[in-house]
C-alpha cells in the first residue's frame, strides 16, 4: 500500500531498504531518542523490516519510506503494533535536514488518515522520550493527548494516544489530501 501526500511518496520498506534504513537509524541526531541512545544494529534493522512486512500481512499497516521528489529517502514513517495491544504505535525518523519543515507532521497525517479511515482503527498511540520536544509537538499538532508517563524498555517515556472519532472531529475527513494505492 503506497501513500501519497502534497510533497511525498510513502512506499513500503522491505529487506531491500535495509542499508538506507540502517542510515537514518543510526545517524547520531536521529537516535539521540532512539533506543535510549544506542546504535541499532544491521540485524535490527532487519527484524524491524521483517517485524513491518509481517505487520503489513496481518494488520495492514508497518513502515513506510518516506520518498520525495529529489529521490533520497528522507525518513521512515508508519506504525508497529504497541507492545501491550494490537493498537498502531505511531513512528517516525526523518533525516536532520528535514526537520522542521512539517514533513513529520504531513507525513504522520498520511500515516492515521490511512490507519482510522482506511483500516478503521479505533485508536492510535504513540510514544517519544519526555526530552524530544520537536517529537511532542507534532503529537500535538496530530491531536493525540498525552495519556501517561510509563516506563519502556527501561526508558522514562510519555505516552500519546489518539480516537478515530478525534480524529474526525479534528481533521474533517478527507483531510489532509491523501491518497492510497494498492
Amino acid at each position: 500500500m503506497r501513500l501519497l501526500t502534497a510533497r511525498a511518496t510513502l512506499q513500503p520498506l522491505g529487506l531491500a531498504d535495509v542499508d538506507l534504513v540502517h542510515a537514518i537509524w543510526t545517524d547520531p541526531d536521529v537516535r539521540r531518542y532512539l533506543c535510549g541512545d544506542r546504535v541499532v544494529s544491521m540485524q535490527q534493522s532487519r527484524d524491524w523490516l521483517t517485524a513491518s512486512a509481517r505487520n503489513f500481512a496481518v494488520r495492514g499497516f508497518g513502515l513506510w519510506g518516506v520518498q520525495l521528489d529529489e529521490g533520497a529517502l528522507a525518513g521512515v514513517v508508519g506504525c508497529q503494533r504497541w507492545p501491550a495491544s494490537d493498537e498502531p504505535e505511531l513512528m517516525y525518523a526523518l533525516r536532520p535536514e528535514w526537520w522542521g519543515q512539517g514533513l513529520a507532521t504531513e507525513t504522520t497525517q498520511a500515516v492515521l488518515a490511512y490507519v482510522f479511515e482506511r483500516l478503521g482503527q479505533p485508536m492510535a498511540v504513540a510514544a517519544t522520550d519526555p526530552p524530544n520536544a520537536a517529537s511532542i509537538r507534532v503529537l500535538d499538532r496530530l491531536g493525540m493527548l498525552f495519556a501517561e508517563r510509563v516506563v519502556l524498555n527501561g526508558r522514562d517515556t510519555v505516552v500519546y494516544r489518539l480516537s478515530r472519532e478525534r480524529w474526525r472531529r479534528l481533521h474533517a475527513v478527507p483531510h489532509p489530501p491523501v491518497a492510497w494505492t494498492i
